[in-house]
């Protein structure tokens, strides 16, 4: 009987069980009730242990390699502990050791039972395994591997033990079709970890793999296979695959933190190897040029005409007939782009073909200035905190955004959040330009007006009873639009000049001190320890990043270009939420202003058509003078006239925000901003409220010590607009923007009450 409960076990069919694990009933008399629990239980490993056999024949049959492969380590665990236990069991037994031979001659099946007790539990897990296998298919590997790494998390140690390997086993196939891209860039026809593009197949990497690890894979199995595809007269050398080669075989992808630092040491030596051999300087300054040119705006003939393009464009849909000719797409922006390009230096410029508009909402139908006053916060609500501030609404009304296409080896260095910022700068440089422009056109058309005026008014703006009033209001219109184009020079040179240009120079310089440094570049790439040693402490500049390298590697280029971007953001103002809030306001205050005029024709309203329009009565000569001295009054709050007639009129808003409030709450925020640390924390959270934020911080945060060098740069930036906006003491001087008498405004002893 000892026997047959043996070959029972080893997965014999026998007589013993009628079915299952089910003792049949002819034998029931003779056994022991604590026998015959212990026949069922032994019967129960036994009858998992077939089922356990009988699956993993039928999953050997199948087309995936990750299931056959865990189906023969399964089987190989099963003989070498499982099987062997049978058979060291039954050895035992014939030389009637002890253990399981009473007094020489008897073998109680409690033993038996005691011995294969501790398969029990790692049997039916393994049944369950097997079970779900085949219930569910396909079994990609990413899936199979997340699926034996929870099993394997268990308080059991040996299931733990045996789901461990099994999941090892996966992870070695998986491991082989890694290593064939990552060092050979090639892809199986079976099965593969991506597509022909090299874009990843979710399901063909386990959950246990990062989003950084699984672009820095995408990053070198593209780059090796398009370095072989093109057949390029330099390949990577062998000594380099085969460091890969193994250097892939010591980790698994369950250790995150190993996996992760080989790849990202796999992704690092490749970099070099391709930045000394593939992506060359001549590349980088030309990308690094376009950029500036059309994405920074610093083409200026371009970028005016580009403003103005755009502005013909909206014109010409919106005095469009047909429904469909006054929808604006992005193909009409690009039209307007190539219009504008043309007689600039643009023209025949290759970059330019880089350049795509795209419109978030689709296509959009313009429409005319908003002449409703928008609420405007005070200095101490921007201070509070203030959403995420945009400017890509401004030159056309509708979310519009420039995209610049980078393709191969470009996209080595230039990463997506890169140019995620390139395109808020141009969003708010394209603003600025767009008021700019909008604000010398107003001038332009009052400055026609008045001489077409003065022909027949002679020295005065002509009116009867009403002539004082029409004085006043031309000379408060042309103080509005002379404030305005003065600020907006004012902002439009510090951004340009002082910012964008010495930064673009200083970037310049930094590239080809570096490339001008490294003498004749080496052909191979560094041993590993000196590729990490390039980090950003070791190939910085004296100009925030440390001594010079050896050669310009791959480490030294972005931290170059991000250090670039930082100091632009920075600088820009764009990374301090009040700020940008304020200048978004005064934006819109001007656009309404310049949208106002357009629509009056010109600040005075005409001597005739006020007559026709009053019919001749005296009465109501100059009540549309007064209409739009209300208007004006709003926007700018300032004149002895004005200041008058707020005292004597009991409908103007007292709070109402204008121009000149707006101007000193912007000199306030960026007083206040001198004491003020100025990080890129605040940047990411401004510019960029998306998933690239953690981006942002990493590749822009340097280090303490760094970041205080280029606070205080952007600091002394900041401190230098300051005096431009006060050089003549205007928001220096008491009562800037107040509604109060010119006496009281010069004597500041009476505001102080000291007189």
């Amino acid at each position: 009987m000892i026997a047959e409960i043996l070959l029972v076990l080893a997965g014999h069919s026998s007589s013993l069980f009628q079915s299952g694990s089910k003792i049949h009933e002819d034998f029931l008399p003779y056994l022991h009730p604590g026998e015959q629990e212990c026949l069922t239980a032994l019967g129960h490993i036994a009858l998992t242990y077939r089922n356990i056999k009988a699956a993993s024949s039928r999953l050997s049959q199948s087309p995936s390699r990750y299931i056959c492969a865990l189906c023969s380590k399964l089987n190989e665990i099963l003989r070498d502990e499982y099987e062997s236990l049978v058979v060291e069991t039954e050895a035992k037994i014939l030389i009637k050791d002890p253990d399981y031979v009473g007094r020489g001659s008897f073998v109680p099946l409690s033993a038996i039972r005691a011995t294969f007790a501790e398969w029990e539990t790692p049997l039916v897990a393994l049944e369950s395994l097997v079970v779900q296998l085949e219930k569910e298919s396909p079994w990609p590997a990413g899936k199979l591997i997340d699926l034996l790494l929870v099993r394997s998390e268990t308080g059991l140690h040996r299931v733990s033990y045996i789901m461990s390997r099994l999941a090892a086993a996966v992870q070695k196939i998986w491991r082989t079709q890694l290593q064939a891209l990552l060092v050979h860039g090639s892809l199986s026809p079976k099965e593969p970890l991506a597509n022909a593009s090299y874009v990843l197949y979710d399901d063909a990497f386990p959950a246990c793999v990062s989003a950084s690890a699984r672009d820095s894979i995408v990053y070198v199995g593209r780059a090796i296979g398009t370095v072989k595809a093109l057949k390029w007269h330099r390949q990577i050398p062998s000594s380099i695959s085969l460091s890969h080669a193994r250097l892939i075989d010591t980790v698994f992808p369950q250790d995150q933190h190993a996996f992760e630092e080989a790849i990202a040491q796999v992704r690092a030596n490749i970099s070099e190897w391709l930045w000394l051999n593939v992506l060359t300087m001549p590349d980088v300054e030309d990308a690094v040029d376009s950029l500036a040119n059309y994405l920074l705006m610093q083409n200026g003939e371009f970028a005016l005409s580009l403003v103005r393009e755009i502005e013909r464009l909206k014109n010409s849909r919106l005095t469009a007939r047909s429904g469909q000719g006054s929808v604006i797409r992005e193909q009409d922006l690009h039209l307007a782009m190539l219009r504008a390009s043309l007689g600039t230096s643009a023209q025949h410029d290759p970059s330019l073909s880089r350049i795509r508009f795209q419109l978030p909402k689709g296509p959009v139908r313009p429409l005319l200035p908003s002449l409703s006053q928008a609420g405007v916060p005070t200095l101490s609500s921007s201070q509070l905190g203030i959403e995420q501030v945009r400017f890509d609404d401004i030159l056309l009304g509708f979310p519009l955004r420039m995209t610049y296409g980078i393709s191969w080896p470009l996209d080595l260095f230039l990463q997506p959040v890169d140019l995620t910022i390139y395109a808020e700068l141009f969003s708010f440089l394209s603003s600025l330009r767009h008021v700019h422009t909008r604000i010398h056109t107003c001038w332009a058309s009052l400055s026609n007006a008045q001489r077409a005026r003065r022909r027949w008014t002679g020295l005065d703006e002509g009116g009867t009873a009403d002539s004082e009033a029409r004085k006043e209001l031309l000379r408060c219109g042309w103080g509005v639009v002379r404030l305005m184009g003065w600020f907006m020079d004012v902002i439009l040179s510090y951004i340009m000049n002082d910012i964008m240009e010495t930064e673009f120079r200083r970037l310049k310089s930094q590239l080809k001190s570096k490339d001008a440094g490294s003498g004749s570049r080496p052909s191979t790439i560094l041993p590993s320890h000196s590729v990490t040693s390039q980090g950003p402490s070791a190939s910085a500049s004296k100009d925030g990043l440390g001594a010079p390298s050896q050669h310009l590697d791959f480490t030294t280029l972005r931290n170059l270009h991000s250090t670039y971007l930082e100091r632009l953001l920075s600088a820009s103002l764009l990374t301090q939420p009040a700020l940008a809030s304020t200048i978004r306001d005064i934006f819109e205050v001007c656009e309404r202003f310049v949208g106002q005029v357009e629509r009056w024709g010109d600040v005075l309203p005409g001597l005739l058509t006020e007559g026709s329009i009053s019919e001749g009565t005296s009465s109501s000569v100059g009540s549309l003078v007064k209409e739009r001295q209300k208007i004006v009054k709003e926007i700018d709050q300032a004149g002895s006239y004005f200041a008058r007639s707020v005292k004597d009129s009991s409908d103007v808003m007292p709070h109402t925000q204008n121009l000149k409030s707006l101007l000193e709450a912007f000199y306030e925020q960026l007083s206040s901003t001198t004491s003020q640390t100025l990080t890129v924390g605040d940047a990411s959270k401004t510019v960029l409220m998306n998933a690239t934020v953690a981006n942002v911080s990493s590749s822009l945060l340097r280090g303490k010590r760094k970041g205080l060098e280029r606070d205080g740069e952007t600091r002394r930036h900041i401190e230098r607009l300051l005096l431009r906006l006060d050089f003549n003491r205007m928001f220096s001087k008491p009562g800037f923007g107040e509604i109060l008498p010119p006496a009281e405004t010069l004597d500041i002893l009476k505001e102080g009450g000291l007189a």
